[in-house]
This record gives C-alpha cells, sequence and structure tokens, in this order.
C-alpha cells in the first residue's frame, strides 16, 4: 500500500499569492450564461457572442454607434424635471432625479440633437433605459418635441431610438400629456413628407410605444426587444386567457404587423443609411 502524502505537501506554499482579477472584467450573458470578456463584449457592439442577445446601450453609446464621430451637436441642453406634484415616498422626487444625474451623467432620460450618419444629416433623439427606466415626463416629452419641430423647419429626415418603461408616474397627468404633444408634433411633421425611422429597443412599453414610438414611417427593431403597452401579466389577468408564446417580443410584432424590421444592432447603422438614401435621396449634399 502507498504511503498517504505528507500533510505538509497539502497546504499552500507560504509564497503562493491570491489571484486578483479586477471586477468588470468578466460579463455573464443572461440570456445563455456564457461568460464574456467584456472588452471584445463592448467592441462587438454589447452583443453576445455566442447567442446575439442583446445587452442595454446607454444614449451616448447609441451615438457613437449609428452617428458620423464627432457629428453630434445635442440641442436642447439644460431643460430639467421640477416636482409638480411634490412627489413624496421613501425618496423625494427631486433625490430620485439628483441620483440618476450623477450616475448617469444625463440631465434626462433623452439626448437629442443633430448629426449625420453616412454624410446625412438626420435630426436624432436616443433615450437611456438608465434613467429612471427611460420614463417620460415634462423634460423627456419638451425635448422630443422641439428635435420635431426643429427637423420641421430645417427639413431633415428624423430618427428615434427608444427604450423605455412608459409615462414617469411622479408627474401623473402631465407625464401623459406629452403622449398627445410628441404626437401632434409628429402629425404636423408628416406634412412635409420626410421620414422619421422609429428605432425599438428592450423595452420599449406604454405611454412611449403608446405615442411617439409606433408613429415611425418605418419601425425597425433590435432582436428580441420587448415591445408592448402594458405589462403580460397585467394583460393575461384583463383577458383571463393565456397569451401566445413570445407575446410582446419583436419577432412576434413583425410576424403581426407592427414591425417592419428586425435589424441587429451591428447592421443598424448601414440599414438606416440605406433607408435614408431611398427616402431622402439628397440629404447628402445638405449643410
Amino acid at each position: 500500500m502507498k504511503d498517504p502524502e505528507p500533510q505538509e505537501a497539502l497546504a499552500p506554499s507560504r509564497n503562493s499569492r491570491k489571484i486578483h482579477i479586477p471586477a468588470g472584467l468578466w460579463t455573464k450573458c443572461p440570456s445563455c450564461s456564457e461568460l464574456l470578456y467584456t472588452k471584445e463584449l463592448i467592441e462587438n457592439h454589447k452583443v453576445c457572442k455566442r447567442c446575439g442577445y442583446h445587452f442595454p446601450m446607454t444614449a451616448w453609446e447609441r451615438v457613437g454607434l449609428l452617428l458620423d464621430p464627432g457629428s453630434f451637436v445635442e440641442d436642447p441642453k439644460g431643460l430639467l424635471s421640477c416636482d409638480p406634484l411634490q412627489f413624496h415616498a421613501a425618496t423625494s422626487y427631486q433625490e430620485r432625479l439628483a441620483y440618476y444625474r450623477k450616475t448617469t451623467g444625463l440631465e434626462e432620460a433623452v439626448i437629442c440633437g443633430v448629426g449625420r450618419i453616412e454624410g446625412k444629416r438626420v435630426a436624432f433623439a436616443s433615450m437611456d433605459f438608465g434613467f429612471l427606466g427611460g420614463s417620460m415626463g415634462s423634460v423627456v416629452g419638451e425635448k422630443i418635441t422641439r428635435l420635431i419641430e426643429r427637423a420641421d423647419r430645417e427639413e431633415l429626415p428624423l430618427v428615434i431610438v427608444a427604450a423605455s418603461g412608459g409615462a414617469r408616474m411622479y408627474e401623473g397627468i402631465l407625464s401623459l400629456m406629452q403622449m398627445a404633444k410628441t404626437a401632434g408634433a409628429l402629425a404636423r411633421y408628416s406634412r412635409k413628407r420626410l421620414p422619421y425611422i422609429s428605432v425599438l429597443t428592450n423595452p420599449t412599453m406604454a405611454g412611449v410605444l403608446a405615442s411617439f414610438a409606433s408613429l415611425g414611417d418605418v419601425l425597425l427593431a433590435e432582436p428580441q426587444a420587448m415591445i408592448g403597452f402594458a405589462g403580460t401579466r397585467v394583460i393575461r389577468e384583463a383577458a383571463g386567457q393565456e397569451l401566445p408564446k413570445g407575446f410582446q417580443t419583436a419577432e412576434f410584432l413583425k410576424d403581426h404587423g407592427l414591425v417592419d424590421r428586425i435589424v441587429p444592432r451591428q447592421e443598424l447603422r448601414e440599414t438606416l443609411a440605406k433607408l435614408l438614401d431611398y427616402l431622402v435621396p439628397g440629404c447628402r449634399s445638405r449643410t
């Protein structure tokens, strides 16, 4: 019989060092559980290389993804939400706004301005779900409305990237009024017969979908994006029946006519450029 190893041999060496792995070096995919090298994930536009899951992007990351480098000029800026209802719970509305301004670096849940897509000048807005769930309050509605009105004046095509849980409850009816305001601005804009391309990302829900997000001349969506008005549980209980498989996914809505095309993130910039070429051939040469 072989003698057992001495206990000393099993003990760790005094010279051995614990390997320290920096936080954030790896990211686990919530869809397929693949462990992804964060740097490679970012280089792949935050899309899982194994299953194609689209991780959330910030509003400024969308600007970098879709617009020509250095072409975007933000406008309007400096619009900040107040607290018309004096909303107070565990934390006040103003405290929540201050927290999200600090953590996201944004003034509000949307950034708007004018930039270029492969040389084509466009009015562009991108929502950020990281700011209070991308909810639409008075300032979000006002910024989007001003962008639409600028696109109308300057005869620019319009691209809006939506990512939102819906209307902002902290502002009550004032938040819901933004649905009518943005829709009205789009109705006036449509008289110029200029294209409005709406990009639906995960999630695009409730008051945002029921207003400007669903009013595009062309509706694009990212794969597997959750798109709908009310939550699945609410609809199931109201309808009193089980819902179809994949209900409220981009794929389901494309099959049923709401979404025109599902575009993987890596192809979105090229797709927008081609659509602009088809719909507004002369926009490349405009200053």
